[in-house]
């Protein structure tokens, strides 16, 4: 089952991955190094526009599924009505206001004038679409969650493939530059949302959309935000980081604060590329966990939390291998800058030697996601991003410089992977605890 779920997501997961790659290639070789650098300045907003977003589609997706596993199929359907009034409620409304003030925001991220045109064109683009992904990803993640992961996967190659295509036509045909990426990038969402909306409107499918149920309940969108609050705050704590690492490298590279900047960039999408298929596991792991989890199978839910654990491990390790073999020629991928390949060079070594952890670490912490308990899930996740992380991006470049940067990075994994481990042994020895009290009762 575990195979039956995580495969189509690991798919669509890779398959979204090579697209940010692909589309940062495209940028790269078809609008120049400062275009790259320029988006690297968006990562802190773009993940908080994905957080919006997360906050109400892992939350609805992991809600959908203990309500099957409690064969509560009213409030299923009712989950389905509310995360689509929450998406567009939270994209209007996210969207709009940083629309408004996206240039200050964008310089408190570390634009420069030379990169601020990029940013600016690329996230105005992608700030108008966002109603559109925010149903799409809404939407996908529960028709993931309530049993349809290969309709989910198709969706997600569906928005990639329009994208893919769409995106070397309008940067390098139609010359509109980076607008033209996050101009591919809205297509495809549009194109793949239209298929959501198919499944969703159909009564063929097994949870889909009845105008006659109840669009706003109350005590859902607290259980919603609840769940989802975890991965929100590590969008949020994400986006910190990002603007400290960026303010980081601006004033450790001195002239060459905006190719480190792009460096970072180009070390991102890699380091990303492993997430998302580490990701693809958790999100093939939520439905069985959260369905046991409500259906009291407690043997099924440790048996998929040891398996997603060895998948996690083996996925990150493979990532260490291939960029401690060939960094360069990841890099010459992106550009053809020498600088920024020498930078991104060092900071793939020293980055990545501890990666192989960072796999079980986000099993772990999605494991008490996908269970009903936010709080510890949000703990584990503030530990990778911001309790370690921030302190040790203080302290180590006044003594290392760039490569302090890197190093904070790395550290900040294996303290964060040392701390889910115990959080997890102390949880399964207070579960086993509470049934053998519960046998004896």
């Amino acid at each position: 089952m575990l195979l039956q779920y995580s495969l189509p997501a690991i798919i669509a997961s890779v398959v979204t991955s090579l697209y940010n790659i692909i589309d940062s290639i495209f940028i790269g070789r078809g609008v120049g190094p400062m275009a790259i650098s320029g988006l690297a300045i968006t990562f802190p907003l773009m993940n908080l526009v994905i957080g919006f977003c997360t906050l109400v589609a892992v939350g609805g997706a992991t809600i959908s599924s203990i309500f099957l596993g409690q064969k509560n199929m009213t409030r299923a359907t009712d989950t389905v009505n509310n995360v689509m009034l929450l998406c567009i409620i939270h994209s209007v409304v996210f969207g709009g206001l940083t629309l408004l003030f996206l240039d200050p925001i964008l310089y408190l991220f570390g634009a420069t004038e030379e990169t601020l045109p990029y940013a600016r064109e690329f996230m105005r683009i992608i700030l108008y679409g966002t109603p559109i992904s925010y149903l799409f990803i809404g939407l996908n993640n529960i028709m993931r969650a309530t049993g349809y992961p290969r309709k989910a996967m198709i969706s997600a190659l569906l928005s990639v493939a329009v994208n893919v295509i769409a995106a070397p036509i309008f940067i390098f045909k139609l010359k509109w530059g980076i607008a033209g990426a996050a101009g591919a990038t809205i297509l495809g969402q549009a194109c793949a949302l239209i298929w959501v909306m198919a499944h969703f409107l159909s009564k063929k499918s097994f949870v889909h959309i009845n105008w006659h149920d109840r669009f706003f309940v109350p005590t859902l969108v607290k259980r919603i935000y609840g769940i989802g609050l975890s991965p929100f705050l590590m969008n949020c704590t994400a986006c910190l980081v990002v603007v400290f690492l960026n303010k980081s490298l601006l004033d450790c590279s001195g002239d060459m604060g905006n190719t480190a900047v792009g460096a970072y960039g180009i070390i991102n999408r890699t380091t990303m590329f492993f997430v998302m298929i580490v990701f693809g596991v958790t999100q093939g792991m939520q439905p069985i966990l959260g369905y046991n989890f409500g259906a009291g199978q407690h043997s099924r839910v440790m048996s998929t939390l040891k398996r997603g654990m060895l998948c996690g491990f083996v996925i990150s390790a493979v990532g260490w291998m291939v960029t401690e073999c060939f960094p360069d020629t990841i890099s010459a991928l992106f550009t053809t800058d020498t600088a920024m390949i020498d930078i991104a060079r060092n900071g793939f070594r020293v980055y990545f030697i501890c990666y192989p952890v960072v796999g079980i670490q986000i099993v772990i912490q999605n494991y008490f996601q996908s269970i009903g308990k936010p709080k510890v899930s949000i703990f584990l996740s503030l530990t990778r991003q911001l309790i370690y992380l921030l302190p040790l991006l203080w302290i180590l470049p006044h003594y290392w410089g760039i490569n302090g940067v890197w190093a904070s990075m790395a550290g900040s994994d294996v303290l964060a992977f040392i701390t889910a481990v115990v959080t997890l042994y102390i949880s399964y020895r207070r579960f086993k605890h509470s049934q053998i009290h519960t046998d004896a009762a």
